[in-house]
């Protein structure tokens, strides 16, 4: 079996068009994977095998795959860069030891590498960062590195410096070995020169190995003692300490190049060998019970441990469904009967295979740290743990935002409903952020996801892949419902028809919640008034009740509800009486608790000229924005606002034309917000329409 030190599990996130898949592609080649570049542009790099991704020109779905560098496997994972995809980013994540994070020379540090750097901290993933293009017009390495200080506020360990920039861009300085890489015209990686540091980055390059030095020895306090008696550290120290340094996340060691013109790479290579953990040098994942408590063990790294592995994604294919997972003790073999902890069902492993993007290789056995795909499991889902049926354990499961846009489909002709259940039915195994319900009153087939692109995109593999066509509804807003008064009530359900009847009291108090506190039940009755065995039901009874808000139907947020009396009958008490108690007074006082409406508020990252930023923002205030902050850059103004998603529709259609095709915007959900009275009149006049329209 492979040694595990020699394992390396690395995902490369950033920004949509850093050039992830561009610097996967150079990875690829440069460890023998592949022995063409495909390009993004041209729509044929490997990762990229999705029909929509060669057309975009963009990521969708993460893909993996695995090479070798130096005697050490990577398993590597290129993940999208685009917001609405960003739960491919979030799982990968969950199951990796260590990440790149591609920086665009120009561009910076943009929205998304800002969400993909905080579900990054939140996994406790060691980094090394790669500030990539720095042939582009207006890239500058050390205005990225402040980025990252400043909007990040992270610390970078700058590795090596550019040697010259934009068209001038020719290699690097290695601030460790003291080194110069200049690399010819021809393109090719393997064709570089080791050279001296030249004359104009002598000054430079001594500074900034002195920083270099100075954090890394603070990880060894004998090694710092030496270095402040004027003894230099050899470089197995400094590399030493440097990886102790990026697996605690105290700096994250940072280089430069390019990686379209095969510049930097070997580096970058070196370093996520030299830096990133293996397997057995990550924390340990908790281990959590059947409840999703913690347990106060841990999943240690190991291949002589009992079986715990992690499905990360699902992915349906030609083949039959593919089960992505990610081993972390333990070893699976073909023919192995393992247990779904949460299912509580056992399945037998059919085939195992290791992915090359989407060509496969099969394997008879995987071990520890290993990332693998398994061949038709039934009822696995993201998130579930597989483990060995003799020592059930569960790992730290995943939680994943709920959708904010939703559109009604339906299909062209009767002969496609079948054929469009089923396939939903994949879609929504495949990804935890797309959902899909049937509306009650007007029995549509109702798509929930993170965005526009989000929708589009499903609809577009619907179409192609499953040859399902579908007519498509306007995109819908997922509003809520929240109280603005406290309330005190009582409710009393009775009913007698001859034998036991039912009798439940409640005297209650409703109160508006904390933001995002969802909803709360609490319960001060003294005295027995209610026993306690009816607290469940009268808990459930208002929890049910949450999903449909009583001004438009929407689900309620952050409402508190305290139970302080009531009353009960010997005989004809019972739990399902108190539930329907509980139910009756949801009805009768949340009318009086002064219910708003809720719109759901966009965190708006819009880039543009410079030219056009008056326009811009304009723009954005006749929809409602709130304009955070402006940040001038090299080529443009970013602006950062907040806006109600019911007035972004079609926002990109309409940015592309004030700013001549230049403009481009991400987007994420940030909060909710009550909506203004014309604004919530409307929305309830179109809900009552739309139901009296079913009716």
């Amino acid at each position: 079996m492979t040694d595990l030190a020699l394992y390396r599990n690395i995902g490369i996130f950033a920004h949509v068009d850093a050039g992830k898949t561009t610097t996967t592609e150079r990875i690829l080649k440069l460890t023998g994977k592949i022995h063409k570049t495909g390009e993004v542009h041209d729509g044929e790099s490997t990762t990229d095998f999705m029909e929509q991704e060669a057309e975009r020109g963009i990521t969708i779905q993460s893909a993996a795959t695995t090479c070798f560098w130096n005697n050490h496997r990577l398993n590597i994972i290129d993940t999208p860069g685009h917001v609405d995809f960003t739960v491919e980013v979030y799982r990968s994540l969950k199951v990796l030891d260590g990440g790149v994070g591609v920086f665009c020379g120009s561009g910076g540090v943009e929205p998304q590498s800002e969400t993909n750097w905080r579900y990054a901290n939140e996994s406790e993933v060691s980094r090394i960062i790669f500030v990539n293009k720095l042939d582009r017009m207006g890239a500058d390495f050390y205005r990225v590195v402040e980025q990252v200080k400043k909007v990040l506020a992270a610390k970078p360990l700058v590795m090596t410096l550019p040697i010259g920039i934009e068209d001038d861009f020719v290699g690097v300085v290695d601030l460790l070995s003291q080194k110069a890489y200049i690399w010819d015209d021809s393109g090719q990686p393997e064709n570089y020169k080791v050279e001296e540091i030249p004359e104009e980055l002598k000054e430079k390059a001594a500074k900034y190995r002195e920083e270099l030095v100075e954090t890394a020895v603070e990880q060894d306090d004998d090694l710092m003692m030496a270095y402040m008696d004027g003894e230099e550290p050899s470089i197995e120290d400094l590399k030493r300490c440097i990886r102790e340094g990026t697996r605690k996340l105290d700096f994250f060691p940072t280089y430069c190049g390019s990686a379209f013109k095969n510049k930097g790479i070997q580096l970058v290579l070196d370093a996520v060998v030299d830096y990133l953990p293996s397997p057995t040098e990550v924390d340990p994942q908790d281990l959590t019970d059947e409840e999703g408590q913690p347990t106060g063990k841990k999943a240690i790294v190991s291949a002589d441990e009992p079986l715990r592995a992690l499905a990360f994604k699902i992915m349906d294919d030609r083949y039959g469904a593919l089960t992505f997972v990610r081993i972390y003790s333990g070893k699976l073999k073909k023919g192995d009967t393992i247990l779904n902890s949460f299912t509580g069902k056992t399945e037998r492993i059919g085939r195992m295979v290791e992915m090359h993007a989407n060509e496969r290789t099969e394997l008879t056995e995987a071990q520890a740290g290993d990332i693998i795909a398994i061949i038709g499991m039934k009822n696995v889902q993201t998130g579930h743990t597989l483990c060995d049926p003799n020592h059930p354990c569960t790992l730290e499961a995943m939680v994943f935002p709920e959708p904010v846009i939703s559109i009604a489909v339906s299909p062209k002709d009767k002969a496609g409903v079948e054929k469009m259940g089923l396939a939903i039915g994949k879609l929504v195994a495949e990804d935890p952020t797309f959902k899909v319900e049937t509306d009650q009153d007007s029995g549509e087939t109702i798509l929930k996801g993170m965005g526009e692109l989000h929708l589009d995109i499903k609809i577009d593999i619907l179409k192609r892949t499953y040859g399902v066509e579908l007519n498509v509804g306007k995109p819908q807003v997922a509003y809520r419902e929240s109280i603005t008064k406290a309330v005190e009530d009582s409710y009393t359900h009775k009913k007698q028809s001859g034998g036991s009847g039912q009798y439940g009291k409640i005297d209650y108090r409703i109160r508006p919640g904390e933001q995002n506190s969802g909803f709360t039940f609490t319960s001060t009755v003294v005295g027995g008034n209610v026993p306690k065995e009816f607290f469940p039901a009268i808990e459930k009874g208002f929890k049910s009740m949450m999903e449909e808000g009583p001004l438009a139907g929407f689900p309620l947020l952050d409402v508190e509800i305290e139970l302080y009396d009531g009353g009960y009958h010997a005989v004809d008490s019972s739990a399902i009486a108190f539930e329907i108690a509980a139910k009756g007074a949801f009805r009768q006082s949340m009318p009086k608790a002064g219910v708003q409406l809720l719109e759901p508020i966009m965190k708006v990252d819009v880039f543009t000229p410079e030219a056009n930023v008056g326009d811009v923002i304009g723009d954005l205030n006749r929809r409602r924005g709130m304009i955070k902050d402006q940040e001038p850059g090299a080529t443009g103004v970013r602006i950062k606002a907040d806006v109600p998603l019911a007035e972004m529709f079609g926002y990109i259609g309409h940015l592309r034309t004030i700013t001549s095709g230049r403009g481009q915007f991400s987007m994420e959900f940030s909060h909710y917000l009550p909506c203004p009275q014309n604004v919530a009149e409307a929305v309830i006049e179109e809900v009552k329409a739309k139901k009296a329209a079913d009716k």
